[in-house]
């Protein structure tokens, strides 16, 4: 039983190295970027860190806590959900942007062209941390609850992210005994370890995995706009793996195979992810919020993998939902012939009509989602 611990998302706003509170600044500051996107300070910011994102526990990537120090990211992902949840929060600060690029004139950006940061993050956290004494407030050393980071913002964008990132950790590291689960599709995350950022006393409390919805680095090239290549992300994982460190799987998102051939996919890809060397394996096809088969399928095009475009428009749009549900399951029986039951976790939205199949696959290691998955009491239990 998980301790009930009280909010702490409501606390003061934070100040800067200058004692000015962050409201008081205008923001973005002219003219900084982040691997060539225009950067926005969100200056109403409270928090890093929340102890109520049920939804990403329901996935079991994490005991309810998550951590974001960002808002929107240096990659731009086709497939990215993030501008839906966020967009309400940063669009004053996006429309301030556009309006001084406008008086330049400059053309206005869109979310995903823009980085979205967190002012003093480290400070955040450290309120959120400490009580107004200085003293701990999650101190209990049996509590070992693990943090996901981040469902926002890749942690190991580019080396500056990377040791905010660390500074991060190590501040919970120090001050709980929480377990940190970290994902990226950078070719980086293994430097938090090679570089000594994370201190080797507390490494074991460390999780890391990279997000490999293909092999093929001109896919992913295509719809994960910025990331490191793919075959770079493995390296990285493999490099943690021979060192004895903890890792996890993340096939996800994956297209429908151009040959129908799933099975071989999801052998290649276990193969490479080494899965018997990954305590746990999260997988999913893409997600189908906001205009992210739409973007995806102009990446596709753009890119001229018009193969992969055809598979994907084959079973999007209006009339496809038999089409889809084949592709996903199919996705979903390969891995279970690849994967342990207990290590795998395929994450999988139902409605009414696909709730019995899936729920008969449970077992197998499928994770049921949405609003059918709640009513008939096929979610995973949280709290």
């Amino acid at each position: 039983m998980k301790k009930d611990y009280q909010s702490i998302d409501n606390i003061s706003p934070s100040t800067r190295s200058t004692g000015e509170t962050i409201e008081q600044f205008e923001l973005p500051f002219p003219g900084e970027t982040m691997n060539g996107k225009p950067v926005i300070w969100r200056p109403n910011t409270r928090t890093v860190l929340s102890l109520k994102s049920l939804k990403f526990e329901e996935k079991l990537l994490c005991d309810g806590i998550t951590l974001n120090p960002g808002d929107a990211c240096v990659f731009s992902c086709g497939f990215c959900y993030v501008e839906g949840q966020m967009i309400k929060v940063d669009k004053p600060y996006l429309k301030a942007l556009n309006a001084e690029r406008h008086t330049r004139g400059e053309s206005e950006l869109t979310f995903e062209q823009v980085v979205i940061r967190r002012p003093d993050s480290v400070g955040l956290l450290r309120q959120q941390l400490f009580d107004k004494k200085g003293r701990a407030k999650f101190a209990d050393p049996d509590d070992n609850w693990v943090v996901y980071g981040s469902t926002l913002v890749d942690v190991a964008a580019n080396m500056e992210l990377l040791r905010e990132t660390a500074d991060l950790c190590n501040l919970i590291l120090e001050s709980t005994a929480w377990q940190i689960r970290l994902l990226s599709k950078s070719s980086l995350l293994h430097r938090l370890f090679k570089d000594n950022m994370i201190p080797v006393r507390h490494r074991h409390r460390l999780i890391l995995g990279f997000s490999t919805g293909t092999l093929d680095d001109n896919v992913a090239s295509a719809i994960e706009m910025g990331t490191a290549r793919v075959s770079k992300r493995l390296e990285s994982l493999h490099w943690l793996q021979d060192e004895g460190y903890r890792t996890f799987g993340m096939i996800c998102p994956s297209l429908p195979q151009v040959d129908g051939d799933y099975e071989s996919f999801s052998r290649k890809i276990c193969e490479a992810i080494r899965v018997d060397r990954c305590e746990h394996v999260w997988a999913e096809v893409i997600n189908l919020r906001g205009r992210s088969l739409v973007r995806t399928l102009g990446a596709l095009h753009t890119a001229e993998l018009e193969d992969e475009a055809l598979a994907l428009s084959a079973v999007m749009g209006q009339g496809k939902k038999t089409a889809w549900e084949e592709y996903s399951r199919a996705t979903f029986l390969a891995h279970a012939m690849h994967v342990p039951a207990e290590k795998l976790r395929y994450l999988q939205y139902i409605d009414g009509s696909t709730a019995d199949w899936w729920a008969d696959h449970r077992e197998h290691g499928a994770i049921l989602l949405g609003k059918a998955a709640e009513e008939r009491n096929l979610a995973t239990s949280v709290g």
